[in-house]
Formats: C-alpha cells, structure tokens, sequence
C-alpha cells in the first residue's frame, strides 16, 4: 500500500459518477454491494485501484452473432 491515498465517500462518489447515496445504500445492504471499501476505525475509505477494478468488472459487453 505504498503512497496510496484513500477517498472518502464523498470523494469515491464523485469519482464514479454517482451520488453518496447510492454508496451508503449499497454498503449497507442485506448483501453488500457496489466497490469494495476499507473500514477504518468510524471511517469508509475507497482506493482508486478498487474503483477502477469495480468499473473494469462491470463492463458488459454486447453479443455478436
């Protein structure tokens, strides 16, 4: 984890486009969903390597045939 620098919600939301919200809300699921996050201590911290991943896997891609 050399040099790597958390983003709060806040910043992670903004970072993909969504609203705070819809983190809060998947985070807090019966089954949690969305990118992962780290807990530390009080506080929800993202890394741009995890939210860059989670975009990455949700790609969908069209059938061809």
């Amino acid at each position: 984890m050399e040099n790597q620098r958390f983003l709060s919600t806040e910043e992670a939301a903004e970072y993909l486009g969504l609203s705070i919200q819809t983190l809060s809300s998947w985070r807090a699921g019966e089954a949690p969903q969305g990118p992962p996050f780290h807990k530390l201590g009080l506080k929800v911290r993202y890394t741009r390597e995890d939210l860059d991943a989670w975009v990455a896997s949700c790609r969908v891609a069209p059938e061809q045939g």
